[in-house]
């Protein structure tokens, strides 16, 4: 894993944990990947207990081979409050990171990350901390308004919040719900939803978290 871009303490308060977040959030930048991905990472964590275990599941691009996988396994390090779903999480996906062979190209978290109260989701939290490409595909709203986008598969609709908008609610499979693309760091939310569809070529969930999810919750792809 690269050095960390930007750094700060787990272990605060609630209090803090938001304070951090709004300091963080200033450094979100949606621009431009410098090239098309080649590979790209799912990222899920479960907490079972008192313990979390994370998957990242590093799948090349257009095949979806998976080329790295690692699991990770710690104690849970904060409370769960709705908002600060990172401060849960990034204690184990940071140590993770470490084990990676083959280092993505770009990150898909399964949570928000523009798509938050303070604009500072899991994925906004995981991209600015490396200064590297990170989205999320969330699978339920946690803020903003939109309509329901047509029923076909690749329908769009705004994500709305506060009168700007912070994602887009994206139709992979017809007739089925839609999941929630937001920009974590260093993507457009073009190019974002553009890449969840292109790994959504069967289920709802794209490949990339959909594979770190079975990993993270069984221990095995």
């Amino acid at each position: 894993m690269p050095a960390l871009v930007h750094d700060h303490p787990w272990k605060v308060a609630p209090r803090e944990a938001i304070a951090i977040q709004k300091q963080l959030a200033g450094f979100v930048e949606a621009q431009p990947l410098g090239a098309p991905p080649q590979t790209i990472a799912g990222v899920d964590v479960s907490v079972r207990g008192d313990r979390v275990q994370t998957a990242i599941v590093v799948l090349a691009l257009p095949t979806f081979e998976v080329v790295d996988q690692v699991v990770y396994q710690d104690d849970v390090a904060f409370p769960y409050v709705p908002g600060l779903l990172s401060f849960r999480e990034m204690p184990a996906i940071l140590p993770a990171l470490d084990h990676l062979q083959v280092w993505p190209d770009v990150f898909m978290t399964d949570s928000h990350g523009l798509a938050h109260p303070r604009r500072f989701g899991l994925a906004c939290h995981l991209g600015v901390m490396l200064g590297h490409p990170a989205f999320g595909v969330a699978k339920s709203r946690l803020t903003g308004r939109f309509e329901m986008p047509p029923s076909e598969k690749g329908a769009i609709s705004p994500l709305i919040d506060r009168g700007e908008p912070v994602g887009a609610v994206v139709r992979t499979r017809a007739n089925i719900l839609p999941v929630y693309v937001s920009i974590g760091q260093h993507i457009t939310l073009e190019e974002a939803t553009t890449l969840t569809l292109a790994c959504a070529p069967r289920y709802k969930i794209p490949e990339p978290t959909r594979l770190a999810h079975r990993l993270s919750k069984n221990g095995a792809l």
